[in-house]
């Protein structure tokens, strides 16, 4: 299941995502978005962990909870939609 993580303070890696889920089982990758041209953080990541179980109790647990600082929105991540990209300038 691929999990969303949003509200994520700026100085979060990756690597605390993966921490941070852990706890709650496997994880297939732990991944924070960050900006193609300036390498900052976008403020949010994904979390994909392969047992659905493990997944729910994660959702369940990390919503609202907080995460370096701030709390943090944790749901199942919707399928991306398929957009035409935007010409870059």
């Amino acid at each position: 299941m691929n999990i969303y993580i949003g509200n994520l303070a700026y100085a979060v890696t990756s690597d605390d995502l993966q921490e941070a889920f852990a706890a709650f089982g496997e994880i297939s990758r732990a991944t924070v978005i960050t900006d193609r041209e300036t390498g900052r953080s976008k403020g949010f990541g994904f979390v994909e962990m392969p047992n659905d179980d493990e997944a729910r109790k994660a959702i369940e647990e990390m919503n609202d909870q907080p995460l370096s600082g701030r709390n943090i929105r944790v749901n199942e991540a919707k399928p991306r939609e398929d957009r035409p990209r935007r010409p870059r300038f």
